[in-house]
């Protein structure tokens, strides 16, 4: 079994993230996932949460229309590959968890030497295996079924709420214009977050 997305959009997707790799094929595999889930959802009702900002979330928002703009892309920073979709006007919603073997055998000594490359330690032999990896693994994400790649629970939560337009504060310390939800009060003063910080950090 393989993706359902032609080459020709797979080709567009990673032309907007910018190159290819097993992180975006997770993002491109989850859009698929959703797509079969919410065949009927509007752009403007589907909302996803989430809880990485890895690679794959420009896919989501390439192939779903969820986008930080519209603000129906929600980012929890959790630190897990997870993604929550809703349909805001069905109150329905999933829970895609990427399980734990989907990346296979070589996740391992793929992370070890992604950290050395980081490093600038990789040599030339190494970087040659680690982009035969990587290559092996995107190929494998790309091809799993999406029950071999997700775990997946349904949401009884309610949707989160649609984005609201607020008033703007005047940050009485650097004068810039705030979302009034953004300011915080020190010593009397209306501040925006980077000036609050200035002044509350116990340091």
């Amino acid at each position: 079994m393989t993706c359902s997305y032609s080459k020709q959009t797979i080709k567009e997707t990673i032309a907007f993230h910018g190159h290819n790799c097993p992180g975006l094929a997770i993002g491109i595999r989850v859009a698929e996932y959703v797509k079969k889930s919410f065949p009927d959802t509007s752009p403007a009702a589907l909302v996803c949460v989430t809880e990485t900002d890895m690679c794959g979330v420009d896919a989501i928002q390439y192939l779903t229309g969820c986008t930080f703009g519209k603000g129906n892309l929600i980012h929890c920073d959790y630190g897990k590959t997870a993604f929550s979709f809703y349909d805001r006007e069905k109150n329905k919603g999933i829970r895609l968890l990427l399980k734990p073997d989907s990346r296979g055998d070589s996740q391992s000594e793929t992370t070890e030497m992604m950290a050395k490359k980081g490093s600038g330690t990789l040599s030339e032999e190494e970087l040659l295996k680690l982009t035969e990896l990587r290559s092996m693994m995107e190929n494998r994400l790309m091809t799993l079924p999406l029950e071999d790649l997700f775990s997946v629970k349904e949401l009884k939560s309610k949707p989160p709420r649609p984005p609201r337009i607020l008033h703007s504060l005047g940050c009485e310390d650097c004068g810039e214009h705030t979302m009034e939800s953004r300011t915080r009060r020190f010593s009397g003063k209306t501040l925006c977050i980077p000036c609050y910080r200035k002044v509350e950090q116990k340091m």
